[in-house]
């Protein structure tokens, strides 16, 4: 899995590449954990595969971010929007 990190007006902005599983989700967990920004936006144009663990860290985090000004995930691959749609999660997180 590769992050890449930009910070622009306390919103972070974060592209997530290649497979997000039970290896990697720590990883992006700290990342995330470390970031000093008000807002978060997810790029998962090149996120292949999502595992529950990888779930999990986008539940923390948006639970973490929309007390503050929010979360969006956007770019979402038809194979990783078919996994947020059988957990719920299409309907909990905002999906552009």
């Amino acid at each position: 899995m590769n992050i890449i990190v930009e910070l622009l007006n306390n919103v972070a902005n974060l592209k997530v590449e290649g497979r997000l599983d039970t290896i990697t989700a720590p990883e992006l967990d700290k990342k995330i954990n470390e970031l000093d920004a008000k807002g978060i936006v997810l790029d998962l144009e090149n996120l292949e595969y999502i595992s529950s663990a990888g779930l999990r860290v986008l539940l923390s985090t948006h639970k973490k971010f929309v007390k503050l000004n929010g979360m969006k995930v956007t770019n979402v691959k038809s194979e990783v929007m078919e996994i947020f749609e059988m957990t719920g999660f299409a309907d909990i997180l905002d999906i552009e």
